[in-house]
This record gives C-alpha cells, structure tokens and sequence, in this order.
C-alpha cells in the first residue's frame, strides 16, 4: 500500500510542476486600453489637405480689407503651369474655392514667340510683370472691351504706364493644348474671348476693385 502511495506522488509532481511550468510561461492577455486612451489623438496626427490658393488667399483678404477692394472674388494667375494648361483662376474668397479657370497668355519680351515665362517691368520690354494688381476702369480698345490694371508692388509698378491690360483675343484657345502652349501677348493678361467675358461679367458686377495676383 506504501508503494502504492509513492508511486502516486512521484507521478502527480511531476505533473504539478508541469502545470505550474505551463502558466508561468504563458504570456498575458493584450487587453484593451484604459478609457483615458481616447483614439482621438490618432486622428490629430492625420495630413490635412490644404488648397495651394490658402495662403495667397488669406493674404488678398488682409489686404482687401485694409485697402478697399473686392472681398467676394480675386483673380489668380500662376505662371508655373505651362501656358497650354488653365493657369488663371477666379477665386471666390468666402466659399474658399475657386470657380472658373482658363488659359492665359505671357509676354514675348520682345521674342518671336517665347514658350516659358519671362518677368520684367521695364518699359517696352514686353514681358509679363509678377505683383499685384488693381483691376481698372473698362475702355475700348485695339482688342475691343479690355479692363486697364494697375501695378501694387516694385515690380509691376510699371504697368499702367506701359499700357497693360486685362483683355481677350481670339489665338487664345478656351480649352487646354498642352503640350502646345498658346500665343504670346505683349505682356497684357490676355485669355480667349469667351472666358474675358466670363470675367468681364465679374468685374462689372463686383462694387469695389477686383485684386488680380500674376506669381511665378
């Protein structure tokens, strides 16, 4: 009976001791974060899309208020895109949003047609002028209704006396011709026929001045 006994107990301790390896070694449960752990702060570090109009539009605000003009709309004329994509915007500043695009044309400088950008504001040089601008008083002119535009800044100040204006004409498509790029003007803003128009109906109807931007 006392062998019995001990045969008993040899086998059960090895068994314990088994068991006990058994939880020892096993590793813990991943439990849930405690509430405190909101999965908020995720979300904070998440990339927020920005328009590439933001700053420049915030900047025409400011400068709107302080200075008279049109806080409704502003023009936007980016002259890194190429000229047969739509690089001028009309940038409605209370929805943030911009509303209609078309083509526009930059300055020959005085070249038989030149395909990228050039900037001056030297009278006669017949280069596109980057600054701000002041849309004018409508007249007629060589390309019929054109709206002259004033110079803001040192390098378009120039412009009135250099006679640039905003105005249509017909080599400048309505739709893109990438990787063509339009006719040059002589540094005037100039757009299609169609798209002036859509433009004219702004100006005219706009009670105060209308900002125009060209930057590179």
């Amino acid at each position: 009976m006392k062998a019995l006994r001990y045969v008993c107990v040899i086998f059960v301790i090895p068994v314990l001791f088994a068991s006990c390896g058994n939880f020892i070694n096993k590793k813990p449960e991943r439990t849930a974060p405690p509430r405190s752990e909101t999965p908020g702060l995720i979300f904070a570090s998440m990339p927020i899309y920005t328009s590439p109009f933001t700053n420049r539009a915030n900047q025409l605000k400011s400068y709107a208020m302080k200075n008279g003009f049109s806080r409704s709309y502003c023009f936007f004329v980016d002259m890194n895109i190429h000229s047969g994509r739509k690089r001028f915007f009309v940038y409605d500043l209370e929805s943030n949003t911009v509303v209609i695009s078309g083509l526009v044309a930059h300055g020959s400088c005085g070249d038989t047609f030149l395909n990228e950008a050039k900037f001056s504001n030297v009278p006669g040089c017949g280069c596109t002028s980057v600054g701000k601008y002041k849309i004018g008083e409508r007249y007629r002119g060589n390309y019929g209704k054109s709206y002259k535009l004033y110079g803001l800044e040192s390098t378009n100040s120039n412009a009135y006396r250099r006679a640039i204006v905003l105005h249509g004409f017909s080599c400048v498509p309505d739709e893109e011709i990438y990787p063509k790029g339009v006719c040059n003007s002589l540094g005037c803003a100039m757009v299609s026929p169609a798209f002036f128009e859509k433009l004219s109906s702004i100006i005219d109807k706009s009670n105060k001045p209308i900002l125009l931007w060209i930057y590179n």
